[in-house]
């Protein structure tokens, strides 16, 4: 328990911005320590787990949040009165990313690392909102850009049953094509001289001639 202060992740700001996901990494946290039921109704912890919680949660707080919840000296009673202040958001952030995950499409980034599937989906997530791997195919296989319509068959019809072998493939194939340009960039083909065989070849036919 000596070095569960030392851990870190972002602290909890008093905007509120951060609070969905400080609830998973202080969860997270507590879970690895054995200390998870601290924070729960009804919990039998000691005095020293329950100090040692208080501790680290409010480690994890900037300082207007240790100001208000100075006095409390309770994990539960902090735990459940930061939710209260703002599990709210929750139903707030949703509609946000709904409608984000909705209007989604592929076509609308340059590069397949520039998507934003994980990060709409991980929000999605923190609300409740279950995202499945079938789903994020789907939204990816139906939103390719209209001149990719052959591409985006070719990729249906290989049976993807997960996300990430999906994307995988397609920074692949992404990669390659990057590559093939900077090489034509660099030699286009019409500057290219002709292989010394054909032109020793080619000087032979002149000279017959």
């Amino acid at each position: 328990m000596s070095n569960l202060s030392k851990l870190k992740f972002v602290a909890l700001d008093s905007s509120s911005k951060n609070y969905l996901s400080w609830v998973l990494d202080a969860e997270i946290h507590l879970d690895a320590k054995g200390l998870g039921t601290t924070i729960i109704e009804g919990n039998a912890a000691s005095s020293q787990d329950k100090a040692n919680v208080m501790i680290f949660l409010r480690h994890h707080l900037d300082e207007g949040l240790k100001a208000e919840y100075l006095t409390v000296k309770d994990p539960l009673e902090l735990w459940t009165g930061l939710k209260e202040r703002y599990d709210h958001l929750k139903a707030t952030v949703l509609p946000r990313d709904r409608y984000d995950w909705i209007h989604l499409r592929l076509q609308n980034f340059k590069t397949v690392c520039e998507s934003v599937v994980y990060k709409i989906t991980s929000q999605l997530k923190l609300c409740g909102k279950n995202i499945t791997d079938e789903d994020m195919l789907e939204t990816t296989l139906t939103t390719f850009h209209a001149s990719n319509l052959v591409l985006q068959q070719q990729y249906h019809e290989r049976g993807f049953k997960k996300y990430s072998d999906l994307i995988s493939c397609l920074l692949v194939a992404e990669q390659h094509n990057m590559l093939l340009l900077k090489n034509h960039e660099v030699c286009p083909t019409e500057t290219v001289p002709l292989p010394e065989a054909n032109m020793v070849e080619a000087h032979g036919q002149s000279e017959r001639r």
